[in-house]
């Protein structure tokens, strides 16, 4: 954070440390005090947390895009500037339906991570052009971006300059390796991020390489960390009525995930070991074949009694009292045997027999899902997680709506992704307060299109 409005005030608590603190006198409740009523039940607002925030979205392919789609979530009117030449890569990728042509407004990505959010499609290499994006900033709360370290001040449009335009602007920058230090004109890309934290060295299976971990966690991860810091300036920007810039890397925020293997080091100078899906206490704790193709079930199991339920589940109910099992330091000691009795008993059964089985005593079970599991998931499904709503394109598909459920504010997506500079003339009307004929010659001059 550029103004430092904010600091860590102190370590983590030794247990109990503050329990004077809490029971001191001015945390007590006199018996003689009237007590406060509870106050009338919140109702449903029909306004999101984030209604009557503007953000000016530059931000493409995946990390900057994450974060724009959950302030969209959160009720901002997120507006994508996109360029006539060089558009969003995710809009160019070739994940499109397959009974489709390839167009930028099929990819798959982009009309999951668009979604919510309006498209201006405008010549940023032109001075009006400029001018124009500049108008819109001073109408807006936060500009976002993600391109590389420098980019934006070579536009012109640097944070330094965007004060100027706009003096409390909330400005976050999403880069690889920070807009600070050595490494900050260095390319970086999504995938390469997981190796550097760390988190690949601890993925593997014992006694073998580190392994990749099947996606670009920098990218999910750093969108995600700066959309909780965007909320952040905005709330203390009400405060002070100061903007901010938000400087967020790939790097830091998938190594802020990897505790264990920092403090394995830092406390006792040593590397985790790779593990696979194993635990270093819980056993058993593993995926587990089921009876299908490639279809798997995990288990973990984290006390006496859960291993006591789950011997009575699959019809062992005297490996209890085996002494090789008879501990989690004897389950441990002999997992190998332990998995091979588990393996023979998950592969003749269904894997949401096997799940709903143990669920039902109470030890942790659940299946690797599949895309289509997810898709036809019926909890999920009745949790409202999907949307399904109508693009002027693809027509309707499945989607990932909000991971979260607001009691108190409106939930659901409000719009499918954006067709490439579909809201263009809205923007520039309503916001920018361009008459028609204006909007006309511009897009003469390829200044709009």
């Amino acid at each position: 954070l550029h103004e430092p409005w904010w600091k860590i005030r102190r370590s983590a608590p030794l247990l109990g440390e503050h329990n004077s603190e809490v029971s001191s006198s001015e945390f007590q409740v006199s018996s003689s005090q009237p007590l406060t009523p509870s106050p009338q039940p919140l109702t449903p607002s029909t306004h999101s947390l984030l209604t009557g925030v503007r953000v000016t979205d530059f931000s493409w392919v995946w990390a900057g895009p994450f974060c724009a789609l959950h302030l969209a979530h959160l009720g901002a009117e997120v507006i994508k500037i996109e360029p006539q030449v060089h558009s969003d890569p995710a809009r160019r990728l070739a994940y499109y339906p397959a009974d489709m042509e390839p167009g930028v407004n099929r990819c798959a990505l982009f009309n999951q991570w668009g979604q919510g959010k309006k498209s201006v499609l405008l010549n940023l290499t032109t001075e009006k052009g400029l001018g124009i994006v500049k108008e819109l900033i001073a109408q807006s709360d936060v500009v976002l971006q993600n391109f590389a370290t420098g980019v934006m001040d070579g536009l012109g449009l640097g944070y330094e300059e965007l004060k100027k335009i706009k003096p409390d602007i909330v400005m976050a920058s999403i880069s690889g390796y920070g807009h600070t230090g050595p490494h900050r004109n260095y390319m970086a890309y999504g995938p390469a991020i997981p190796p550097l934290t760390g988190l690949s060295s601890m993925t593997g299976y014992e006694g073998g390489l580190p392994q990749e971990v099947g996606m670009a966690y920098g990218d999910p991860t750093s969108g995600i960390h700066a959309a909780v810091a965007i909320c952040a300036a905005l709330a203390a920007r009400t405060r002070t009525g100061q903007g901010q810039h938000i400087d967020v890397s790939l790097w830091e925020s998938v190594a802020a995930l990897v505790p264990e293997g920092w403090m394995d080091y830092v406390m006792n100078g040593t590397q985790p070991a790779r593990q696979g899906n194993r635990d270093p206490w819980m056993a058993p704790h593993n995926c587990f074949r089921c009876a299908g193709e490639d279809e798997w079930v995990t288990i973990a199991c984290g006390t006496e009694t859960e291993w006591h339920s789950l011997c009575q589940v699959i019809g062992q109910p005297r490996l209890a009292d085996d002494a090789r099992f008879r501990t989690a330091t004897a389950r441990k000691a002999n997992e190998e045997v332990l998995e091979q009795i588990l393996t023979e008993w998950t592969t003749a059964r269904e894997k949401w027999e096997v799940t709903r089985g143990l669920q039902a005593v109470g030890v942790a079970a659940f299946p690797s899902m599949s895309g289509k599991d997810l898709v036809e998931d019926p909890h999920l499904n009745a949790r409202g997680f999907f949307e399904r709503l109508a693009h002027p394109e693809v027509g309707v598909r499945t989607h990932m709506g909000m991971p979260w459920r607001l009691t108190h504010a409106p939930n659901g997506v409000r719009s499918p992704a954006p067709v490439l500079g579909q809201d263009t003339d809205q923007v520039m009307r309503d916001i920018l307060g361009y008459s028609a004929q204006q909007i006309a010659r511009l897009r003469d001059e390829c200044v709009l299109y």
